[in-house]
């Protein structure tokens, strides 16, 4: 049983959207909360650091009045993504201030630590953590983590290699506590295949970029929809770690995508001032070959939930009651 801040009864869909760096603010968030779906924001793009709390008020505050206008289909919840990595300066300060608000869930990449988990716990708060393979799952448990996200290939920023059927597969064998899946996910049939899968949630990033709210440029959002899957590209030369970006932007910088050299991992940096690798180089995952326009988020989750309800009348099953 999913705990309440997770409960799919506050959801029109079982849909997180995935929070990307600089492109998922405020606005994004709201839209998305408001449509039904849990939105998500990495607390570094918050800048600098004293707007995360002006962030996390109008959060609030917005939400609270929306709900208050529709009792009937209050809003979703919200999640920040803090980078536990050692390079982040601000992560203690970032976490000081999901303590203050009382964030419900609180999302944790590139390092599991327990006296984070903590803190989030003594509030009641639910803390996710994203892995990439099931070594990296057991020790986030272990940890105390309360849930997974399982970033398969193909998924946006910093993806595995595993398919999202063998890592799923993995984790549910041991562990039977909130999952979400993260890897090419951009129509309403892939929402219900990662809840078929064993998955409780699938995690949405790139096709949120290609929306009105979303925090990038014409350029970055035209280049989604004008991409499909053999336009991602897997490198680690931007920030050390692996992921997958466009090419186009990779080829308006000036390099060959084909030929790319690979980076020092331990020079990875994720400090907030080091943001360029992410303004000029664009994330995207495989899925995108599904995104051929740019609509409001409100009207990305609609198209989702038509395409989940008509797979599941293909499937002979019920619709959701939304």
């Amino acid at each position: 049983m999913l705990p309440d801040a997770l409960s799919t009864d506050r959801l029109a869909l079982p849909v997180i959207g995935a929070p990307m760096f600089i492109v998922s603010q405020p606005e994004l968030v709201l839209a998305q909360c408001k449509a039904g779906v849990i939105g998500a924001f990495p607390s570094l793009n918050a800048r600098p650091e004293h707007v995360l709390d002006e962030w996390l008020t109008r959060l609030r505050s917005e939400l609270a009045d929306y709900d208050a206008a529709h009792p009937g289909r209050p809003s979703a919840p919200f999640a920040v993504n803090l980078i536990v990595h050692k390079s982040n300066p601000r992560l203690m300060h970032d976490l000081e201030l999901c303590v203050k608000h009382r964030v419900e869930i609180v999302i944790t990449s590139l390092g599991a630590r327990p006296d984070l988990n903590e803190a989030i716990h003594a509030y009641g708060g639910i803390v996710l953590h994203d892995v990439i393979n099931v070594a990296f799952a057991h020790k986030a448990i272990e940890k105390g983590a309360d849930g997974l996200i399982a970033v398969a290939a193909g998924a946006g920023g910093h993806a595995g290699t595993w398919s999202p059927f063998a890592l799923v597969q993995e984790i549910r064998a041991w562990f039977d506590g909130p999952l979400a899946l993260s890897g090419a996910i951009a129509n309403g049939r892939s929402v219900l295949a990662a809840r078929a899968l064993g998955a409780d949630f699938a995690y949405v990033g790139s096709a949120f970029i290609a929306t009105l709210e979303a925090h990038a440029g014409e350029a970055y959002k035209q280049s989604i929809v004008a991409s499909g899957a053999r336009d991602v590209i897997y490198t680690n030369l931007f920030t050390g770690v692996h992921g997958n970006y466009l090419r186009s932007s990779i080829e308006s910088a000036g390099l060959d995508p084909d030929n790319l050299p690979q980076s020092d991992p331990s020079k990875m940096n994720f400090a907030a001032e080091k943001t360029k690798a992410w303004r000029d180089i664009w994330g995207s995952g495989q899925g995108i070959g599904a995104v051929d326009r740019v609509p409001s988020a409100g009207e990305l989750v609609a198209r989702l939930a038509r395409e989940y309800d008509a797979a599941l009348r293909e499937l002979g099953a019920v619709p959701l009651a939304r």
